[in-house]
């Protein structure tokens, strides 16, 4: 059995499952390898459009596999550093990705697991997912950048709840506390981020790189915003692209885009 499934559409819309299934998709080393393998090979992959990731069976992902966690025990600091930094770096590339990118999130996103949703640009879940950060819990420390992605997703007062009291939130409070996009009945979950997904991967893909570009530097004041603007909107306007989405919008027709 494949640690990921890895599904082309031909709209360029790519899923990538986690298939793990009765580990309830924890980060195995097996699981690790192939995740770095699928994600060097999407991000050469010219035709792919968006990748949306998830899991199969009831869990998105238990993250870090805690049998792994444990046998580190003996390790010495340093070792465990060079380590940790290998598994985060190497489960977080999904943000080296140029293309847009969604979690769906149809069950329990734990640790480590719910931290690669976060990573993700989009995220949706099912009303009834757990997402949770149970590190201290465990005796550890967050990792896989949960300091700074909770934070950054869901706000300071929520990231210190979720980190320092174990709270459990389900998609749809998740949703209402504003940590993901939205949430969707379980069953209606992965129908409505298909057509998210097919939304995205519509759009004209030099603009849309750019914006996530622009999305991920943290502007930190207007004035830095509107220089960035300038030099990338420019980048677009002389695209062949543009032209097709004037035309179309003219033509009251879908535009076809080439990203050039």
């Amino acid at each position: 059995m494949s640690e990921l499934l890895v599904d082309h559409s031909d709209n360029g819309v790519v899923w990538v499952t986690f298939n793990q299934p009765d580990r309830r998709n924890a980060m195995t080393d097996a699981m690790t390898r192939r995740w770095s393998e699928t994600m060097a090979e999407l991000a050469g992959d010219k035709t792919v459009r968006c990748v949306v990731v998830t899991g199969a069976g009831s869990a998105f992902s238990a993250g870090g596999d805690l049998s792994w966690i444990a046998g580190g025990a003996d390790a010495s600091v340093p070792d465990l550093r060079d380590r940790m930094l290998t598994f985060y770096r190497t489960w977080l590339s999904v943000t080296n990705l140029e293309v847009p990118t969604i979690a769906a999130v149809n069950g329990a996103a734990v640790g480590a697991g719910l931290c690669v949703a976060l990573a993700c640009d989009l995220v949706y879940a099912a009303d009834d997912a757990k997402l949770l950060a149970p590190f201290t819990s465990l005796g550890l420390h967050p990792g896989m950048a949960a300091t700074y992605l909770l934070p950054r997703a869901g706000g300071a007062r929520l990231a210190r709840e979720m980190l320092l009291t174990g709270r459990v939130l389900t998609g749809t409070e998740a949703a209402s506390e504003g940590l993901i996009n939205r949430s969707f009945a379980g069953n209606e979950l992965r129908a409505a981020v298909h057509e998210i997904a097919t939304k995205v991967a519509t759009t004209a893909p030099i603009a849309a790189k750019l914006t996530k570009v622009a999305l991920n530097r943290d502007h930190h004041d207007l004035e830095a915003a509107l220089r960035w603007e300038a030099l990338a909107q420019p980048v677009t306007m002389a695209s062949a692209d543009m032209l097709e989405g004037l035309s179309a919008h003219r033509e009251r027709r879908v535009p076809k885009f080439t990203g050039s």
